[in-house]
Parts: C-alpha cells; sequence; structure tokens
C-alpha cells in the first residue's frame, strides 16, 4: 500500500530540532498536509550520522523518503504542499512570495542573528540593528498586514508560515521591547499562529534520537 506516492512499509523520516525555524515551518506543511513521518529529534552538538550520511551539510530539517533526500526547508514545504493543499497555500502569487521569502531568509535571518545573538557580535550595538530590522522586514510587514489578513492577501499560504518562525524567534529577545514596538497588525497576526493548533500540534517534545 502507497501514500502520497511512497511505500508505507518504508516510512518518511524527518530529523528536527525543535526551536529551529527552518525545521519549524517544515514540520507545520507536513503536519498540514497531513503528512506523517518518524520524527527524530536531534542533538546539536551531538549529529547523527545517519542523518549526516543522508545530508552531509548536516543542518535540519531533512526529510529521508525511499532514497529521496530533501533537505531544504522550503523544498520540503513545497513538496508537501505539492501532495495535499486542503486549504490552498499554495495559491500565493510567486514573484511576490518569493520576494517576501528572499527578504525573510536573506537580510532579516542576518540581522535577526545579530540581534538575537550580541555576544556573537560585540562590535554590534542592538539598538541599530533593531531598527535595521524594523526598515527591512517589520515596517513593510505591518503595512501589508493592515491592508490583509496575511501576507498574501485574506487567505493564509505558506508565505505565513515559512516567515511566522522567525518573527517568533524575534519576538522572543526581549518581549518587552518587541511589544513596544509600532506594529499592531504583526502582533497580531504573529498572536493568530501562535495560538493556532496547528503550531502547537508541530512543538511537542521529543527524545533526541541516537543512532
Amino acid at each position: 500500500m502507497t501514500r502520497f506516492g511512497f511505500d508505507e512499509r518504508n516510512p518518511m523520516i524527518l530529523y528536527s530540532y525543535r526551536r529551529c525555524p527552518y525545521a519549524m515551518r517544515a514540520r507545520m506543511a507536513l503536519k498540514y498536509a497531513g503528512i506523517e513521518v518518524e520524527h527524530r529529534e536531534i542533538e546539536l552538538r551531538n549529529k547523527p550520522q545517519s542523518m549526516l550520511l543522508a545530508s552531509p551539510k548536516g543542518t535540519v530539517p531533512v526529510l529521508c523518503m525511499d532514497g529521496l533526500v530533501l533537505d531544504q526547508s522550503l523544498d520540503i514545504m513545497h513538496w508537501a504542499i505539492s501532495q495535499s493543499d486542503p486549504d490552498g497555500w499554495g495559491s500565493a502569487d510567486d514573484a511576490i512570495a518569493q520576494a517576501w521569502i528572499a527578504k525573510n531568509d536573506g537580510p532579516f535571518k542576518v540581522l535577526l542573528d545579530q540581534y538575537k545573538y550580541p555576544n556573537r557580535f560585540p562590535e554590534l550595538d542592538q539598538a541599530p540593528v533593531l531598527q535595521e530590522v524594523l526598515q527591512i522586514m517589520l515596517l513593510p510587514m505591518e503595512q501589508s498586514l493592515q491592508a490583509t489578513q496575511y501576507l498574501m492577501g485574506d487567505t493564509m499560504t505558506w508565505v505565513d508560515v515559512a516567515i511566522f518562525p522567525f518573527i517568533r524567534q524575534l519576538s522572543m529577545v526581549d518581549a518587552n521591547k518587541f511589544e513596544q514596538l509600532p506594529i499592531t497588525a504583526i502582533k497580531k497576526w504573529l498572536a493568530q499562529h501562535l495560538d493556532s493548533e496547528l503550531f502547537h500540534s508541530v512543538m511537542h517534545k521529543h527524545p533526541v534520537w541516537r543512532d
């Protein structure tokens, strides 16, 4: 018997790390699409050899299925949605979607790391970094979300889910500073994702996988 084109006797394996935003968005897409996987929670300091053999770059998420390996979070998201898309996540305009993702995964992620790990960037002051985050990512998002409920319109798409874990991470660095930012629409959008059944369903704690 096969499901999603794969042999159920050889279940799909997902190597993941609970707090990683890349792994988080992949897990959300897989859950949304109703795709069951064998979850293998890794330890960053002691990555399992089986994962490194499948994907030598050594980062999560890694999805293994019948000899095929997907080790980029967006590839996993798109593959999952191509199998089952009950709410039309894949309906987003591709050019606009790619522009949001390029901004999120590019300059915003760089700034997010600088803001989250000040000890790694002692030459940087957090206040100017946060201001740059506002200008590059948050204010454009705020403008979009004041016009429509979601980033791509009044229907949620994969773009919202792909970006949400990174905004969540930003909000947790300094909750008081985040609350003071003039981004009421983003806060409402973020709260909706944080309260969703989908998000809670992929945040269960798993024991660390050992080969």
